[in-house]
């Protein structure tokens, strides 16, 4: 995910608890994805539509911080 703002994705972890959060949700919705696609966690389409759509919202939300971070 954004390999272009690698680097700045590394500070604003450690520096930036909100930034922080956002990433590790975002990394836990993807793993719960994965496990409800592949069927480790029982889940219906609807449930992962819904978690695709709040994962999709979290980056948009670190996108908006690393373009203003990166422009800082």
């Amino acid at each position: 995910m954004f390999p272009e703002y690698r680097d700045l994705i590394t500070t604003l972890k450690s520096r930036d608890p909100h930034f922080s959060r956002l990433f590790h949700r975002h990394n836990a919705l993807d793993q719960e994805i994965a496990n409800m696609e592949t069927g480790q966690t029982p889940a219906g389409g609807l449930a992962i539509e819904q978690l695709k759509k709040e994962k999709l919202l979290l980056k948009d939300q670190m996108y908006v911080i690393l373009r203003k971070a990166s422009v800082s």
